[in-house]
């Protein structure tokens, strides 16, 4: 019997041992990518503060979610729907409950669900691969709640600026929420240039440039130039949401280890948001064209 209980020890040591190799090597791992994105997402002196409270729970939800409703609401549209929504805009989505339209605008919801639907395989791919390597990086070290705001301010910005500069024409895509990250992320670098390793610093400026440029290309490229074989759609939406994230989106990515509410930056930002929204509601309701 003490033979016995002396192999059930063992045994048991050699299994509490197992598992301790394990969780050391996942949090190992989960260290090196931590610190992978502090560099890239944090000036150093904030890096430290992160590293120490650093976990991967809760995972990204809100981009990885997004992007699920984003991907599934395009392949309903491609797949089910009689359409060559492969290639470009077509009626069925011209007709869904979820495009922002000029002549459905009463439909508030609008305002925001453009955001699920897409105008082509490359439109979406475009979107999805910017709001995956920009967005998940993000929300780990800002968690959800503050990049979510983020990218709604940017969605909404996007639909009323498009509804206001470019009032007769259709939008689609999650263009608005993307660029929104993508402003309040250049923001920063741009702010805390020389404590982001300027090496990387300038490698990140330029990554976004092009992006940003490219992107913007094919934007205006579909809206101004393109034969038209279907509904056009707005691209103020790109230009909005990156300047709701070069005020908003800054100061909530600028606050990493504090309470942004309590920084005025963020309350004139959004004081200035809001008056850009009253502004245009009156305009949708007393001013606009597509009246």
């Amino acid at each position: 019997m003490e033979l016995e209980r002396m192999n059930t020890d063992k045994s048991g040591e050699a299994e509490e041992k197992e598992n301790s190799e394990r969780n050391t090597r996942v949090c190992t791992s989960c260290d090196k990518i931590h610190e992978s994105i502090s560099k890239w997402m944090l000036p150093e002196n904030a890096r430290e503060t992160y590293l120490e409270r650093a976990n991967c729970i809760p995972p990204p939800l809100f981009i990885i979610s997004i992007t699920i409703a984003e991907l599934a609401v395009f392949i309903y549209y491609a797949v089910w729907k009689p359409q060559k929504q492969w290639i470009t805009l077509d009626t069925g989505v011209w007709n869904s409950p979820f495009i922002y339209r000029p002549d459905k605008r009463e439909e508030a919801w609008r305002f925001i669900s453009y955001m699920l639907v897409h105008a082509g395989i490359q439109h979406i791919l475009g979107n999805l691969f910017l709001q995956l390597i920009l967005g998940i990086p993000l929300e780990m070290v800002h968690k959800g709640h503050r990049v979510s705001l983020v990218y709604l301010a940017g969605v909404i910005g996007g639909s009323l600026a498009s509804s206001v500069c470019d009032p007769l024409q259709a939008l689609v895509g999650a263009s608005g929420g993307v660029y929104a990250l993508i402003g309040g992320y250049f923001m920063n670098v741009l702010v805390n240039f020389r404590e982001m390793i300027p090496l990387f610093g300038v490698f990140r400026l330029i990554f976004i440039v092009i992006i940003v440029g490219t992107d913007m290309g094919f934007a205006l490229y579909r809206r101004f130039i393109a034969p038209v074989n279907g509904p056009q759609v707005s691209f103020v939406a790109h230009i909005a949401g990156g300047l709701a994230g070069m005020s908003i989106g800054y100061v909530i990515f600028s606050c990493f280890d504090k309470n942004f509410i309590k920084d005025p930056r963020f309350w004139i930002s959004i004081v200035a948001f809001l008056v850009f929204l009253v502004f245009a509601v009156f305009f949708n309701i007393f001013l606009s064209p597509a009246n």
